[in-house]
């Protein structure tokens, strides 16, 4: 397995497939078009990364930073690699590359009902805010 930055276009078809068949966690929005996917990659391309065996992707991660505070987007790990380390390897790079720009606290988002990736964020020292309310608005 290598873990490297994402190819824009010719990894997009595995990364949607891949996103599709995830059974929970990660849900699809306009923000994963390949518009929206191009803005993305403008910002900051060594943030997207995706996880590579024989020419397959078999898992994925975004990071966003913005000066200030990184946040991320869309672990994935396909089911069939799940526990072999894939994820934490995806996550300890990209926390290695936000760590690098001077990032110092980053925050990621979780659907309630997925208590795995609850149960797998924690043991990887990710912290509950449990004081703290997420909201969304969409601006178009």
């Amino acid at each position: 397995m290598q873990i490297r930055e994402f190819r824009y276009p010719d990894d997009y078809p595995q990364v949607q497939n891949l996103w599709d068949t995830m059974d929970k966690g990660v849900r699809l929005g306009r923000s994963d078009t390949p518009e929206e996917i191009q803005k993305k990659l403008a910002r900051d391309p060594d943030l997207f990364l995706v996880a590579e065996e024989d020419g397959r992707v078999i898992g994925t991660v975004i990071g966003g930073f913005d000066g200030r505070r990184g946040l991320l987007y869309h672990l994935a790990v396909a089911a069939s690699f799940r526990g072999r380390g894939v994820g934490s390897h995806l996550m300890d790079e990209v926390e290695s590359r936000l760590r690098a720009k001077g990032c110092l606290r980053c925050y990621l988002m979780v659907l309630a009902d997925n208590e795995e990736a609850i149960g797998y964020y924690e043991k990887h020292g990710w912290e509950n805010m449990q004081h703290v309310f997420t909201y969304a608005k969409n601006l178009t």
